[in-house]
């Protein structure tokens, strides 16, 4: 099927062309006309589509695939130049000197920020506090980022300047942990991704001064995080958090060029959202409804994270008594929420980590679907960290899609020796990131990133799923949960396309669909997959367009 041979804009020829299509699984060459591709099929043909002002792409007889449609990729948040960067420091010594480092090339800061600490660099498993920065940081105050930015921790000059004390825990970006004798702020802040990332939250952070917070910086992380997308060949971006405020910033990337990408931007509905938020919600959507700039679903949160013990549990986490985590509603209250959020059309997508959380979320889908019958709403679970084997069905049951990070299974990541094995023990370990069980019980897998929570290169997410081992190479953890290649390219392509009701213009490359591909320049479906992680995309195309070359 195509349309009539003419000259076309752009012609893809010598290629080995992996469609994710099942109608036409490989060609060699594809036309492209007015940023849509209107045939695909063998070198010999191709003549016929090119003209005098035709763009001709010759691929070398490298693989070709639909662009990467990463499906949770936090763009807006990181990360940071002017940060702190404390990736791979996996000591509490090793923090302090890159601290001191930055200290010694920035004086005069009025702020030390950081971003990127993991909870593991803390001895004895506790989570970090003041005390533990404030022999490196003195009187400026200091605040750092986890790498899940799920939590902050502040120095003792920072819990001052932000007016954090015994009396005011409670704040607009976070819960302040306690000392369990004193009652005094500790310095570690949780629920920061959810608190802290809402309007209210950021919002207070800018009045306090926290230069992080302020426009331009996060304009700056924005900016760089969009040219690193479109160098991945990543040409659609589903960034998962948003306020109303944050779509300006999107809208000066249009402007100023740097939106080279797609987008699709989900919309933060904190706890305490009111039914006028919806409506701006709504009329957001509307406003933001092309091919390049989509908003519409909704970001909500049931519980938070495994690694500080803050994600909803079934059980209680290992050597921590009863402790087993918390939702952040009661379930019938997140089931009569998403039965609300569903009669009004909003697709959800909804994070959750831990069993419990996990069930609630399925529960109140569900609930949904009984009270307001059976509709295509997608409705995501994102991350499905640890699940229970008796809810892995429901998946498929319920039209709810796997957002999963593969990276995050990684055994550097979460494997044993780290918090997230430790933290829910041996014993769990068969719950973690079930890939391949979700696969084979017909679940959607949507397939991501995370970033800045990990790499955003499609190929570490690629290599993870189809091995499960470290990226410097070593033992699988749980090697039973991998996927092959070619279900985890669907998972970056088709999957994430039908999980933003996508896949009728994205996804694979196919007659009628955006011209959106990525030239490789390795063929991912037959190298080892040890050789995955070095593959870079030569080429990159969205509508039609060379955005990037290698």
């Amino acid at each position: 099927m195509s349309h009539s041979p003419a000259p076309a804009d752009l012609v893809l020829r010598g290629a080995r062309v992996h469609t994710v299509d099942p109608a036409l699984p490989e060609a060699q060459a594809l036309a492209v006309r007015d940023g849509k591709i209107v045939w695909l099929g063998a070198d010999t043909d191709a003549e016929a589509w090119t003209g005098p002002g035709t763009e001709v792409v010759d691929a070398g007889g490298k693989l070709v695939l639909p662009g990467f449609i990463d499906a949770h990729n936090h763009v807006r948040l990181g990360s940071d130049d002017a940060c702190v960067q404390l990736s791979g420091a996996d000591t509490l010594d090793e923090i302090h000197d890159r601290i001191r480092a930055w200290r010694a090339a920035h004086p005069g800061a009025a702020w030390i920020e950081a971003e990127a600490f993991d909870y593991s660099a803390i001895p004895g498993g506790r989570m970090p506090t003041a005390d533990d920065l404030d022999p490196v940081t003195g009187d400026t105050p200091a605040f750092v980022l986890s790498y899940d930015v799920h939590t902050a921790w502040l120095n003792t000059a920072a819990l001052r300047r932000l007016g954090i004390d015994k009396d005011r825990t409670s704040l607009p970006f976070g819960e302040a942990a306690t000392d369990p004798e004193t009652g005094e702020p500790t310095g570690f802040i949780k629920d920061f991704a959810v608190k802290g990332l809402s309007r209210d939250g950021h919002r207070a952070l800018q009045q306090l001064g926290v230069p992080w917070a302020s426009a331009d910086r996060q304009y700056g992380r924005l900016a760089k995080s969009l040219d690193d997308a479109i160098r991945f060949g990543i040409t659609t971006v589903v960034e998962p958090q948003n306020s109303i405020d944050d779509l300006a910033l999107f809208e000066r990337a249009r402007a100023e060029g740097r939106l080279r990408s797609r987008i699709v931007a989900a919309l933060f509905h904190p706890r305490g959202t009111t039914d006028a938020d919806l409506d701006d919600f709504a009329a957001a959507a509307d406003r933001h409804a092309d091919d390049r700039l989509r908003v519409g679903p909704l970001k909500l949160y049931i519980d938070d994270v495994v690694e500080p013990r803050t994600a909803a549990l079934l059980e209680p986490y290992t050597g921590c008594g009863h402790h087993r985590g918390e939702t952040f509603y009661p379930p019938e209250e997140f089931a009569d929420l998403l039965a609300k959020l569903d009669a009004r059309g909003f697709q959800c997508f909804v994070h959750a980590t831990g069993d419990r959380g996990i069930r609630t979320v399925l529960d109140a889908v569900e609930h949904a679907r009984t009270v307001n019958g059976e509709r295509d709403a997608r409705h995501q679970v994102v991350h499905v960290e640890c699940l229970d084997p008796a809810d892995t069905a429901r998946f498929a049951a319920l039209g709810v899609v796997a957002c999963m990070q593969p990276r995050h299974c990684a055994p550097e990541v979460a494997g044993p020796g780290k918090d997230w094995a430790e933290n829910v023990g041996t014993d769990r370990w068969h719950k973690a990131w079930p890939m391949r069980s979700l696969h084979e019980s017909g679940a959607v897998l949507a397939f991501s990133s995370d970033w800045n929570v990990a790499e955003m290169d499609p190929m570490v997410g690629i290599y993870t799923a189809v091995t499960r081992r470290p990226l410097a190479g070593g033992e699988p953890w749980m090697p039973g949960e991998t996927v092959d290649v070619e279900t985890a390219v669907y998972g970056y392509t088709m999957g994430s396309a039908y999980a933003n009701f996508l896949e009728h213009e994205r996804g694979s490359l196919s007659v009628g669909k955006a011209a959106d591909f990525v030239v490789l320049s390795r063929d991912i479906l037959s190298a080892v997959p040890e050789d995955i992680p070095g593959t870079v995309a030569e080429t990159v195309v969205v509508a039609g367009k060379i955005e990037h070359r290698a």
